[in-house]
């Protein structure tokens, strides 16, 4: 029996090509050094897809995982991990979706799904509880994703079924392409959809009816309410709830940190037409939420009249808005809702679509663009015909849409003429809305992420979101002056670092960190720590999980390193170390960069030279194989 609580203690094993479905046990070590999702999935990506494995080969792993506490009683426990490696940066990649898929798996009775193999025709895995197989999808494949889960719901006549689905981005091998998760979340980042469609699955349908067991049920239970009631005590609680992330468009506009035109200017002439108020006003049909979250930052979305009248959807994210909105200077909120909801049914990420064709707007801008290369698409700035037009070629790899697929930076490469000062992205991964001009621990995250570019896995919060008295609570009072001030950067190194060792773990137990910025302000390393002794029965100070973190961490980034990856890769496009930003409050301002990073790799104990993890720091870890490995 496995001997922690939390955990259903089994995974199952795919292999597509030979059709056959193995259940394997948990390894209890696993447990104890990594947690589950995140770190679950980053030791089997480095025990068995090396830089010889391409990306879309057979060979290559697609994981899906959870945590001790996804599917429980904490608040936000509903999120899963997809881990592989990305065939858009051809390094460690992941992504994370909310909803009600996680729970659902671990309800059924699994704490992972390890996919390898390519299947000779199509098929999706059918999960109802210790029930698994593999169906025919030959029917399914060309269906968007809400078409291939409602006819798995009709061929189970279950409307509970939760689903993880591609579409045609996936199925035509688009770098970017996502995964849809019940209901219309997205495991949208590093081209996962695109891995599941290199093996030939369309989905993955799941049916659970078991129950999650935790060690110490009055102590978990009293620690999940108090964690709810703080949760909606936080002042932040009532404008998070009411608008979800797009709350934070009209904050971020005034500061510079909202990217206009490919980041050209941080601020948006007519942000008021795409901010929350007027989403909701426009388009708001309930409130929804995702499992065990008392926010309820996902909505239900419809538009009454116009030229996309009847489009239905959930969860409008900031990063929608912005990336078919003000990245591509259009202020129609109806074609941005339209353009939402295409990428969902297409299986495509709105942050690396988005920012494709503002990039190639920009070029087309710059005359680096012509019309025989664009097969006759004039790539004018606001045009949402162009805009909804290149989404569908995208995910068709028709004509135009067909370079744009293989993401910005490919893209760049084969254009030339320049084309790459205009590419945003970091080791080629798109950079999401977020200019780190106007936050400089978020420049850094950007430049330090393991997956490229992101936003999410340091996802400094104190400066972004102002909060003096958690600043003071976590960090001491002599950090506070410069801590909250995103324009400085001193302690931004620090920052960065603890927040991506926390992510790790958050990303590793299966509980949400973006269903409102204020949740990581609110919720930190003793509250985690708490929940996870609680349900699992380990023991586990805070100086233990940090350890944790940080072992996740640096093995990420020793995978990235055994693929080439050197401190020469964590740079940011030239935009943002030499072009001070236009806009807002950070007018005037660039990234500091190369100082930032210095104080980074020093507290992180890597090579100031390499940038990759010392011998002794991986000693420390418990990461022998990796010093043997990189030959330290």
């Amino acid at each position: 029996m496995f001997p922690y609580r939390g955990y259903a203690g089994k995974w199952l094993y795919v292999d597509l090509t030979a059709g056959k479905v193995e259940v394997r046990e948990y390894d209890p070590e696993l447990a104890q050094g990594y947690l589950g999702g995140n770190g679950f999935g980053t030791r089997l990506l480095w025990e068995h897809v090396g830089p010889e494995v391409d990306a879309l080969a057979p060979e290559s792993l697609l994981i899906f995982a959870t945590g001790p506490l996804c599917g429980t009683l904490v608040p936000n426990a509903g999120r899963v991990e997809v881990i592989a490696k990305s065939p858009l940066t051809g390094i460690y990649g992941d992504a994370n979706a909310g909803g009600f898929f996680g729970p659902e798996l671990k309800f059924a009775g699994w704490d992972a799904i390890v996919v390898r193999g390519r299947s000779p025709s199509p098929v999706y895995l059918a999960v109802q509880d210790d029930r698994v197989e593999l169906r025919d999808a030959g029917v399914l494949w060309g269906h968007t994703t809400s078409e291939t889960e409602a006819a798995i719901r009709r061929a189970w006549d279950d409307p509970q079924v939760k689903t993880a689905t591609i579409g045609p981005a996936g199925e035509n091998g688009v770098r970017f392409a996502s995964i849809q998760m019940t209901p219309q979340r997205s495991a949208g980042r590093c081209g996962m959809g695109t891995v599941m469609g290199s093996k030939g699955l369309k989905a993955v349908a799941v049916r659970g009816r078991g129950p999650i067991y935790v060690a110490d049920l009055a102590r978990f239970h009293e620690l999940a309410v108090e964690l709810h009631l703080r949760l909606r005590a936080n002042p932040v609680f009532p404008a998070v709830s009411a608008y979800g992330t797009p709350g934070i468009v009209s904050l971020m506009d005034p500061l510079g940190r909202f990217p206009t035109k490919n980041f050209q200017m941080g601020s948006f002439p007519e942000v008021d037409k795409i901010n929350a108020e007027a989403l909701q006003n426009r388009a708001l049909v309930r409130h929804l939420s995702c499992f065990g979250c008392p926010i309820g930052c996902d909505k239900l979305y419809s538009l009454p009249d116009g030229p996309y009248a009847g489009t239905s959807l959930r969860s409008v994210e900031y990063e929608t808005l912005n990336a078919m909105g003000a990245n591509v200077w259009s202020a129609d909120l109806d074609a941005i809702l339209a353009a939402n909801r295409l990428c969902d049914d297409m299986g495509l990420d709105t942050i690396s679509a988005g920012r494709a064709i503002g990039f190639a707007m920009e070029l087309w801008e710059k005359e680096i663009l012509n019309l025989d290369e664009t097969g006759g698409l004039a790539l004018r700035w606001g045009d949402v015909d162009v805009l909804l037009r290149l989404l569908g070629m995208i995910a068709r790899r028709e004509g135009f849409g067909n370079l744009l697929a293989e993401g910005m930076r490919q893209a760049a490469q084969v254009i030339g003429r320049g084309a790459e000062q205009y590419a945003m992205h970091v080791k080629g991964m798109e950079i999401a809305a977020q200019d780190g001009r106007a936050q400089k621990s978020m420049g850094l995250a950007h430049a330090t992420s393991n997956r490229g570019a992101d936003h999410l896995k340091a996802f400094p919060v104190i400066d972004e979101t102002g909060y003096p008295d958690e600043a003071r609570r976590r960090y001491g009072e002599e950090c506070l002056p410069e801590m909250a001030q995103p324009l400085a950067i001193k302690h931004k190194p620090f920052l960065v670092k603890d927040g991506e060792d926390f992510g790790a773990v958050v990303d590793s137990v299966g509980v949400c960190k973006s269903g409102g910025t204020f949740v990581l302000a609110e919720i930190y390393w003793p509250d985690i720590a708490a929940a996870v002794e609680a349900a699992t029965g380990m023991d586990m100070p805070v100086k233990r999980l940090k350890r944790i973190g940080e072992r996740i961490y640096n093995l990420q980034r020793c995978y990235n390193a055994v693929h080439g990856i050197t401190r020469a890769d964590d740079r940011l496009p030239r935009r943002f170390t030499e072009e001070p930003s236009p806009s807002g409050n950070a007018a005037g301002q660039i990234v500091e960069l190369e100082p930032m990073l210095e104080e980074y790799y020093q507290l992180r104990e890597w090579d100031p030279e390499t940038g990759w993890p010392t011998a002794e720091k991986l000693r420390q870890l418990g990461l022998e194989d990796a010093i043997e490995r990189l030959d330290l």
